[in-house]
């Protein structure tokens, strides 16, 4: 079958929406003619890696308004044999949401925002194109005492958010994002919309944490909302080589994750830009507390009295206030901040790492050292504690497996602003260094890695064929455990043909050689 022409599409595409729908077909389809072409597809690339002019670009971008918009454009490219890219954020960390090197469509979620908080059963129905920051923007317009556990930043759709097994401040309180969603709507790969009811609860496991590309286009989650105090404290403490931040970092493995639930304590090791020597490098000490201050320093004086926190370092305020404190906003930023849709101009490449036991203090020196590269930008390694409730979850509950016995997670991040392949080479061999110093530090036999920080390196299909499944047991494993077998089986029941498909989807049995 010879290719389709992107006119022939079009064409095929505006006739169905003028017979079929009373919204302008120009607030619908976009073709690389159209003036606002560039802006929509550029509108929530967070990754500027992935915006230049040889980046591969979609035949055609549809922004549905409507789930019959979703269910045609489904129809459309299995009739014409065309790949299918589905985007509600846009923070994917390869970009595969938006980019192919075949030809495809872009499904940009972006008109599908509303979130329908519901007072009366603490639930919510949110659509996968709203980003985190309207999501908690508008249930805290109806209540200051409920929330969904999701993430820190607040321009992260969604829709990737939740099915990928996003993670938050709240986690060891309450688990992720997708361990609190109770309903789903999705579009199948034969444009059926399905609810949970009628998908089965297969399907339902496997969308909550599996990566919900693999499987179909998810229109929206049902939450069900969990409690927050009316007061919560954070506070955010630096330290340096001088001041023993190897022994505090050393000690954190072993506190932050046995702590009471309602702690959140977290640490980074940060490289910041345009500084030199002992002043490069801090270790960042971070923390959200579900109560007042003074209940908070009595657990730290117990449990980790060497950070030496004290009453003047804590700042009590609401949750909401919080999601704006994680992304640093200056305190006093007013809420509907939370509503912009920024597109931030950077680069970055990430990876991740679980560690099972405590890093040694000389693990952390090397660590440290690996940060003091000065033709680094910014880089930075975030230590993230496991426990709470995240250990009273079974591993197969749902895809995302790293449960019990999981100490730390750590996330990789290297960003820059240089447009020059130099300084990309440079920040794409930094992180790749670290992450190779850290192998015998960290998981093994798989090496394990969060699927939402997605990494091509781990051996990713990078021909943007369909995806063996042998080929993607490799990073099967590491990203979803044995629950990557489960996955296999539920994408050759729903999705024989491997309709939705990527570098790092889910393949089916049919798929395999």
């Amino acid at each position: 079958m010879g290719t389709p022409r992107s006119d022939d599409i079009y064409e095929n595409f505006r006739q169905y929406f003028i017979s079929q729908s009373s919204i302008p077909i120009a607030q619908v389809l976009y073709t690389p003619n159209n003036p606002s072409y560039l802006t929509v597809l550029n509108a929530a690339a967070q990754n500027s890696r992935f915006t230049t002019p040889t980046t591969p670009k979609p035949r055609l971008i549809v922004t549905p308004w409507t789930a019959s918009h979703v269910q045609m454009a489904v129809s459309c490219c299995r009739k014409y044999g065309l790949h299918i890219r589905i985007r509600s954020g846009g923070h994917d960390y390869e970009g595969l949401s938006y980019v192919s090197d075949v030809p495809f469509i872009l499904l940009d979620l972006v008109k599908f925002r509303s979130v329908d908080v519901n007072l009366d059963d603490n639930t919510a129905w949110v659509q996968s194109g709203a980003t985190l920051g309207e999501v908690y923007y508008r249930i805290a317009e109806k209540s200051r005492t409920l929330a969904i556990p999701a993430g820190l930043c607040p321009t992260v759709g969604v829709g990737g958010h939740v099915s990928g097994g996003g993670y938050g401040t709240l986690m060891r309180k309450y688990g992720l994002a997708a361990d609190n969603v109770i309903d789903a709507q999705i579009v199948d790969a034969n444009g059926k919309l399905l609810d949970r009811a009628s998908m089965g609860e297969d399907l339902f496991w496997a969308i909550r944490g599996g990566g919900g590309a693999s499987f179909g286009i998810i229109l929206s989650w049902k939450f069900k909302l969990v409690p927050v105090p009316p007061i919560v404290t954070v506070f955010r403490l630096k330290k340096t080589l001088r001041e023993g931040a190897i022994k505090l970092l050393h000690k954190f493995q072993y506190v932050a994750p046995n702590v009471p639930n309602d702690l959140f304590l977290r640490a980074v090791i940060d490289a910041s830009p345009g500084l030199k020597g002992d002043e490069k490098v801090t270790a960042l000490f971070d923390s959200l507390f579900l109560g007042t201050a003074d209940k908070l320093l009595p657990i730290m004086e117990e449990k980790f009295p060497e950070l030496g926190l004290k009453l003047e370092d804590c700042i009590e305020m609401s949750w909401i206030e919080t999601t704006l404190y994680f992304f640093w906003f200056p305190l006093g930023t007013p809420l509907d901040m939370l509503l912009a849709r920024t597109v931030f101009e950077v680069k970055y490449k990430g990876k991740s790492d679980y560690v099972l036991e405590p890093i040694s203090e000389i693990g952390l020196e090397g660590m440290w050292k690996k940060h003091m590269d000065d033709d680094i930008e910014v880089g930075q390694s975030i230590f993230t504690p496991y426990g709470g409730r995240m250990n009273e979850i079974s591993e197969s509950e749902t895809p995302f497996p790293h449960r019990e016995g999981t100490l730390l997670m750590i996330h990789y991040l290297a960003l820059w602003n240089d447009k020059g392949i130099t300084a990309s080479n440079k920040h794409f061999s930094w992180i790749e260094e670290l992450h190779s110093y850290m192998t015998p530090h960290v998981s093994q036999s798989p090496r394990l890695a969060v699927f939402n920080y997605k990494d091509l390196d781990l051996g990713a299909n990078q021909k943007n064929g369909p995806t063996s499944y042998t080929h993607a047991k490799v990073w099967g494993h590491m990203y979803y455990k044995s629950n990557f077998e489960r996955l296999v089986q539920v994408k050759t029941m729903v999705d024989p043909s491997n309709f939705f498909t990527n570098e790092l989807s889910i393949p089916a049995f049919t798929s395999r050689y």
